[in-house]
């Protein structure tokens, strides 16, 4: 990690933060996971929809869930607050070799300065959060013709790193 400091290539940002909600069939209770994503995240929630049909007897299209998508300064806030619900511990095993991690927060008024709402009630969600270097993004835009080296991508002693250093979190193994 020595390259990040000099190198402003080589620096970790976050790509994206989503929070997601599952529910079920519920429609109420999509509803209220709609009003608490849009009040943690300030953006437009989208209502997430069951891929095929499942055993359960859940139908191919129906909403079963809620998740907003958040990305730029506001992505670093929001995960910033997320952490304080879980306390800022993170496990290893919540950590990928692609330099992302993710983690649940079991209702939302265990975050800091979050009050209880009524219309909401108690609600958990998971954060999952996306990180990249700079130029990643290029890459994508030409798949076919251009590929990122191995040693550009984030990888998993990276991300336990950049979490620790930015947010003060502590790895339990």
């Amino acid at each position: 990690m020595e390259d990040s400091v000099g190198n402003p290539m080589r620096r970790i940002k976050i790509e994206k933060v989503t929070l997601n909600v599952g529910c079920g069939e519920d429609e109420r209770k999509i509803e209220r996971a709609q009003k608490l994503l849009e009040m943690l995240s300030g953006h437009k929630p989208v209502a997430t929809l069951s891929k095929r049909r499942s055993t359960f007897g859940l139908m191919k299209g129906k909403p079963i869930g809620a998740m907003v998508t958040i990305r730029g300064k506001k992505a670093e806030e929001v995960l910033k607050l997320a952490l304080t619900g879980i306390e800022n511990k993170l496990k290893a095993s919540q950590f990928n070799e692609d330099g992302n991690f993710s983690f649940g927060v079991s209702e939302y008024i265990e975050m800091e300065g979050v009050k209880y709402s009524h219309e909401i009630g108690t609600l958990g969600f998971d954060v999952a959060v996306t990180l990249a270097r700079p130029g990643l993004r290029v890459a994508k835009r030409r798949i076919r013709t251009v590929q990122v080296p191995k040693k550009h991508k984030v990888n998993k002693d990276e991300t336990i790193n950049w979490v620790k250093e930015k947010f003060g979190v502590s790895i339990i193994e």
